[in-house]
Parts: C-alpha cells; sequence; structure tokens
C-alpha cells in the first residue's frame, strides 16, 4: 500500500508516501502486534531474541580488518623504541572519540608513551590529512602518524609522509577508492570496505574502527587472543566513546554499530571519564536518562560545536585530560559554544532559503541546491545543508566563498549516492571527501559556476520528481486498543534507535474526542484524545504541531502515524503515542505534515 498525503498550502508543495516497511500480505494482521513489529523488520523466532539483546561475543574479530595487525605491531614497536606516536583526528564528533579511544588504550598500555594528538582547525585546514601538518609533525618528531576517521584519500600526504620517514597508518571509514591500487600509499590502510577487505560489517564509523585497532592492541600486547584484565575493563569503558561517535556519524544501527551502541550507552550512565560525566551534566541530564536521542541531540552538538566554532582539541582535552574544575569548564564552554552554533545555523537557514527560492532550486524541474555566499560560517554550512534538505527533499551543497575558494559541505537524500555525484564533478573541484549521504568539498571561486551546472545537471539527470517525495515509514497498522504498556515495553526493546533501525511507527485510526490542548509556554505543541472504532482511546502527544491545530478538529476522523511512547506519571505508567504524520479523512485527504529530525547537530 503506497498512501500519499497532500502537504497544505504553504508547505513544500510535495506529496509524501506512507509506506509499510514490509510489504503487507508478509506480515499477516492476525499476529499479534509486537510479532507484528518483528517481522515487518525482518526478524522471527530465531533473530529476534538475539536483537532484543544484543552480546558483545557477537562482535566481530578485529584481526579480520585489513592491515589491522601490521597497524597494531607498529604502534607497539613504537612504544617499546620510545618512538613518538602522533594520532591526527578529525575534527567532529566521530573524530574526537576515535582519537580518545586510542589515546586512552595506548596510555593504559604504556603510561610513559609519547602519544601527542593532532587536530586539524576546521576552517584553516580543512577536512583530512593535509601535507603541511604531516610536514610540521614530522619536523617536531614523529615517528608514526595513525589518522583516525580520515585518511582514505590522502594520497599525496602519504606520499610526503614516506619521504620524510614517518610511518603513516591510515584509519578510516569513509567511501573508500574502488581499485586497491588508489589507496594511499601508507604504512597500513585499515578500513573495512577496502576492495580487498574480508570484514564482515562495512558501516563501522571512524570510532568503531579506532575501537577495533584500540582491541587488537590490547590483545597483541597481552600476547594472545584475550587482553589483560585491566585492558580489557578499559575496552568496556571506551564502549561509550564508541557508541557517541556511531550515533554521532549517523551509521546504519544494526549489526555490531547495534551491539557497540546498546552497551556503550550503559557505560554513559555510568561514566568513569571525568570530562564525560562534565558534559552530561552541562547537558541538563541525568547520567541515568543518556539514550540515543539525548546523545544524539544533547552531547553530540556541544562536542562538535567546539569543531564548528573554534577548535576540537578542546574537545578532546575534555575526554582525555581534563578533570575537576577544568572539566567543568570545558563542558559549560562547550555548552555555550553550542548555543552561538544555533543562532549563526537560524540565521543562515533564513537566508540559504531565500536564495534558493529566488534562483529557481527548490521548484519543479530543479532536482538540486548549490549556493554560496562570503558571509557564511564554514562551520555550519553543513548542519544548514541538512535543515535545507529537511525542508526541500533535494541534495543540498552550500559554500562559503572566500576570495579565490569556495569551501563547503553538502547532503544527500535518500537512495542518493552524494559522493557519486561529487566525483562525477570532480574536474571542478579540488578536493572532496565523505560517503553517500554527506560529503565537503572545495573550489575556486572561478569554477564555482561550472561545479554548480555539473552537479545539477547530474541530479537532475539521476534523480526523478517522486525521487523528492519524502517517504514516511510505518511497521504495521495497529488499532489503538494493541498499545499496550506490556507491548510497548517490549517493543521499546528494538531501542536504541537510528538509522538502519527507526523508531516503531504505527498506522492508527480514530476520532478526534474533545478540543486538542495547546501545550508549551508559547502553545508550540498539541496533545489530543483519538478514540477507535474498538472503543479504545489515547492521548496522542503532538510535539511542533501548535500551528497545524486547525487541522486536528473535535469529531473529526483521522488516521495517523505515532510512535508507541510510555509514559510514568505519579508513579503510574500509561502509553502515550508520539504524533509522526497525520491525515484528515473526509473530502481533501490532506495531510498535515511534520518536521523530520536531522540527527546529531539539531
Amino acid at each position: 500500500m503506497d498512501h500519499r498525503r497532500e502537504e497544505p498550502s504553504g508547505g513544500r508543495g510535495l506529496t509524501r508516501r506512507w509506506v509499510p516497511r514490509t510489504p503487507e500480505r508478509v506480515v499477516p494482521a492476525t499476529l499479534p502486534l509486537v510479532e507484528r513489529v518483528l517481522r515487518a523488520r525482518g526478524l522471527d523466532d530465531t533473530t529476534g531474541p538475539a536483537f532484543l539483546d544484543p552480546s558483545l561475543q557477537t562482535m566481530h574479530d578485529p584481526g579480520l580488518l585489513p592491515d589491522i595487525d601490521k597497524a597494531a605491531r607498529r604502534i607497539l614497536d613504537a612504544l617499546t623504541g620510545r618512538e613518538r606516536v602522533v594520532i591526527y583526528g578529525d575534527y567532529d564528533v566521530d573524530g574526537v572519540t576515535a582519537s580518545a579511544i586510542l589515546i586512552h588504550m595506548i596510555r593504559a598500555i604504556d603510561p610513559d608513551a609519547d602519544v601527542r594528538a593532532y587536530i586539524p582547525h576546521r576552517i584553516d585546514e580543512g577536512y583530512g590529512i593535509n601535507a603541511d601538518a604531516i610536514a610540521q609533525l614530522a619536523s617536531d618528531g614523529a615517528r608514526v602518524i595513525l589518522s583516525v576517521d580520515c585518511g582514505i584519500t590522502a594520497v599525496e600526504p602519504a606520499l610526503v609522509a614516506a619521504r620524510l620517514g614517518v610511518d603513516l597508518i591510515i584509519t578510516d571509514h569513509h567511501n573508500p577508492p574502488a581499485v586497491l591500487a588508489d589507496l594511499p600509499a601508507a604504512y597500513a590502510v585499515v578500513h573495512p570496505r577496502r576492495p580487498d577487505s574480508r570484514y564482515p560489517f562495512g558501516d563501522l564509523c571512524g570510532a568503531g574502527v579506532a575501537y577495533k585497532l584500540a582491541w587488537r592492541l590490547a590483545t597483541m600486547h597481552a600476547g594472545g587472543d584475550k587482553a589483560s584484565p585491566a585492558c580489557r575493563s578499559l575496552l568496556i569503558e571506551l564502549l561509550g566513546f564508541a557508541a557517541l561517535g556511531t550515533i554521532a556519524d549517523i551509521v546504519p544501527l544494526r549489526d555490531e554499530n547495534r551491539v557497540i551502541t546498546r552497551h556503550g550507552l550503559r557505560q554513559l550512565a555510568r561514566p568513569r571519564n571525568e570530562g564525560l560525566h562534565a558534559l552530561i551534566h552541562a547537558s541538563g541530564l541525568d547520567s541515568d536518562k543518556v539514550d540515543a536521542e539525548a546523545v544524539g541531540f544533547r552531547l553530540a552538538p556541544r562536542l562538535n560545536a567546539v569543531g564548528r566554532l573554534g577548535h576540537a582539541r578542546e574537545a578532546l582535552e575534555l575526554l582525555t585530560e581534563a578533570s575537576g574544575e577544568r572539566a567543568k569548564e570545558l563542558a559549560e564552554m562547550l555548552s555555550s559554544l553550542n548555543e552561538e552554533r544555533r543562532r549563526v545555523e537560524r540565521s543562515i537557514v533564513d537566508e540559504a532559503c531565500r536564495m534558493a527560492e529566488e534562483a529557481g532550486m527548490t521548484g519543479p524541474g530543479v532536482r538540486a541546491i548549490v549556493l554560496a555566499h562570503e558571509g557564511w560560517h564554514p562551520g555550519v554550512v553543513g548542519i544548514v545543508c541538512s535543515r535545507l534538505v529537511e525542508k526541500y527533499g533535494r541534495p543540498t551543497v552550500l559554500m562559503q566563498r572566500d576570495g579565490d575558494m569556495c569551501k563547503g559541505s553538502g547532503r544527500s537524500i535518500e537512495g542518493f549516492n552524494l559522493h557519486g555525484a561529487l566525483e562525477h564533478c570532480a574536474a571542478h573541484l579540488d578536493r572532496f571527501g565523505g560517503h553517500d549521504m554527506a560529503a565537503g568539498m572545495a573550489c575556486r571561486t572561478d569554477r564555482l559556476d561550472g561545479f554548480t551546472r555539473s552537479f545539477l545537471d547530474y541530479c537532475n539527470g539521476m534523480l526523478t520528481d517522486d525521487d523528492l517525495i519524502p517517504v514516511v515509514r510505518y511497521d504495521t497498522e495497529a488499532d489503538i486498543a494493541e498499545l499496550g504498556v506490556r507491548e510497548a515495553q517490549i517493543l521499546e526493546k528494538l531501542a536504541p534507535f537510528g538509522p538502519g533501525n527507526p523508531r516503531v511507527r504505527l498506522l492508527v485510526r480514530g476520532r478526534v474526542c474533545g478540543q486538542p490542548r495547546m501545550l508549551g509556554a508559547r502553545g508550540d505543541h498539541l496533545a489530543f484524545q483519538l478514540g477507535s472504532t474498538s472503543g479504545s482511546a489515547a492521548r496522542i502527544v503532538a510535539w511542533g504541531w501548535g500551528d497545524k491545530a486547525v487541522y486536528i478538529r473535535p469529531g473529526e476522523m483521522i488516521e495517523a502515524i505515532v510512535e508507541p511512547k510510555l509514559s510514568t506519571w505519579n508513579g503510574s505508567t500509561r502509553v502515550e503515542p508520539v504524533l509522526a504524520d497525520l491525515r484528515v479523512l473526509g473530502e481533501t485527504g490532506m495531510s498535515v505534515g511534520q518536521r523530520y529530525s536531522v540527527g546529531a547537530d539539531a
């Protein structure tokens, strides 16, 4: 069944499709609700229990990653030989947590190790390994440089490192070259999706790859297949850092990413690291309330903000060195910078939307957006891209024009390979890198028009108007009477939710009972009673729907997509579904619509 819902006037002018995750014929309506949801997600009596209770024992052997033994042996030899090791990280949450993981493990193996970190400045140096930094680090005494969350396209920096007698070890997860010969000529390249990789799971983030290297360092140092008790305890603790990177980088939460995130969130609930504890407190959270949503919308934006508006080395200091008052000071600074980032973001969003509409890039026949402006902060344009993708439903590239260079970011829509599009336009770019859904790039200002034409032509040729229609997926149809506390508790075990494992969504029908109630100081939210034909009723909470109250009238028959949520008040627990989308049944068949979350920088 493919339900098309019309957007009210003033929206995108697009329809939205309500699509079941699995064809309804595959999920018999006679099954109990929980079983229908599991079936919709490809889970049965055999696979369901393991998914609901993921075990650390199911994680893959790190030794299967290409070059990992070579990389681990070289690092251990450097520690024995008192050589300087520099960890070269990226400036986002994934890169910072990946750096922290390896710093903590190396210092656990050798407290006197000469290990240092280098994180490039987002604006001055840009993404990835740069040759000048390699040369400077070599001049300062580095003998081993270990990249995390970057480096898979660092062909020239790898040659510079070799020429200077430095062993460059690359660990990364971004899209690798299709041909083995096109990999950088580094000492080792650890990547789960190398063309020759036998690793069974390719969707690790940078922190996930770093965690696997830390694991291998621990076992090789112990001289066997198992780490020492101290390193084993540290590996459990470091799952918290790996979970931060995994959630923030919006990789699919399946396979061992699910294991890392489930067990890592448990570590975040009782953090031993003082910096993490201070960050959680500064975010207004209690440790035991840290879930994937709290990471994505509270913790990760703070860690990202300093890399966007300042220098990410302070985020790394928070996670590795800081304690006491210094930890508190850094955590509060990150929170302050995040508020500033949000202010800058809102200003750029307004301007970018106006420019896109004036340029005709939001109407029919144009299936992508490319904009540049000299006043945009290059550390924030990536988040703004996400906002424009959310609003206009098409791939978006935004750049900051700075003299003769333009630097920026891009975000994609479901099913469109942004990295592949940039490869097609590579002749117009000085550099680019990333993956299917997000990427960064730079080009000379005099090539911007050529890049814009090439990118728009490619997107217009590869995408149809139907590809731009947002899809709202639901697991199964349900009656409100089925939404019991026990069922909701079982469905909550599907958490952590995110890409590859979204929140449970159910299609329900019923009649609005009474007048919707406005919630929040400004009436931004709604709550209303929905009664089903079976006689059951539920209180539906609609976050951010305050301006759409006119569509939810007493006595109106509606169908809605909702997410079952548990609410506890005065010791009593009940199910309060959260509204995701709504259709008013009747002559108009109108779908009211709702904003979509975009992850770690909300």
